[in-house]
């Protein structure tokens, strides 16, 4: 039996369109289900929110996850429309789970831009769009999907102020340290093809800090394909990589890391 979860990945991205013959629905149709079990497919925003959710809807073992992404609220004409269109598709449980709505995500914080110089963002308008998400998701007792790059301090400092609220960091790029205290706090942490890079110790650190009871796995596709596949299009047929870098961190098999990291999946999204 299959024991593989792909706990993020955005397969309503239109890249799949064009480096993939069919695009996404003949890419999943291909990997369901020998290569993966299950894919939790995240939303960016609610209009890809409401795609993913739809897409869900096809595959018996797709799940979604509907929100606001750092870099996408910056796009947003009317801040207070797209959260209670967001709201919305949350405060009905009989009908989340009709849409099979597992998290709130992926929301968070993004400063890699802003000190690269290439996009002028506007911290406070992030720091607004993350915690009315967290408020939500307190509100709906559901799970978050933490999406942290470059902002390590004021992630943590977040979600601290939500001490009901849990869920994952994912595609982890934070110390161990900071790792090993989330995770006292009840959170998750998952590590994507970034595991397998050749220039990640301090990711296969932070893997090593965190038990085996709370670590996801992901593709984080069509994004962040594994080593030796750095730059093409990932999906979640590649994540043995990921999951043959775990088993080698962990000292066990590829089948092993498998069964720990899908029971791990399920016990935080409810399934």
């Amino acid at each position: 039996m299959n024991f593989v979860f792909d706990s993020h990945a955005h397969y309503f991205d239109r890249r799949f369109e064009s480096e993939y013959e069919g695009g996404a629905d003949a890419l999943l149709d291909a990997i369901y289900p020998t290569q993966v079990a299950r894919i939790v497919n995240v939303g960016t925003d609610v209009s890809s929110s409401r795609r993913a959710i739809a897409q869900a809807a096809k595959y018996e073992g797709m799940y979604a996850a509907v929100g606001i992404h750092p870099g996408d609220c910056h796009f947003v004409a009317d801040p207070e429309t797209e959260l209670a269109a967001l709201r919305s598709l949350l405060e009905d449980r009989e009908e989340r789970k009709k849409n099979k709505i597992v998290a709130l995500g992926e929301i968070g914080l993004d400063y890699h831009f802003e000190a690269y110089g290439e996009i002028p963002m506007d911290k406070e308008r992030e720091r607004f769009f993350f915690e009315c998400q967290m408020e939500m998701a307190r509100d709906f007792d559901l799970p978050v999907i933490i999406h942290d790059r470059e902002a390590h301090g004021d992630c943590f400092e977040t979600v601290l102020k939500y001490p009901k609220v849990k869920g994952v960091f994912h595609s982890y790029s934070g110390s161990a340290e900071m790792a090993t205290e989330l995770v006292k706090r009840g959170w998750y942490i998952s590590f994507s093809g970034t595991l397998t890079f050749k220039n990640a110790s301090q990711v296969r650190r932070a893997a090593l800090a965190v038990p085996k009871d709370r670590l996801l796995i992901e593709t984080d596709a069509p994004y962040l394909a594994p080593h030796p596949l750095r730059g093409s299009m990932n999906h979640s047929g590649l994540l043995s990589y990921v999951l043959e870098t775990l088993g080698e961190l962990w000292n066990c098999s590829l089948e092993e890391a498998a069964r720990a990291t899908y029971e791990n999946a399920s016990r935080l999204f409810g399934l």
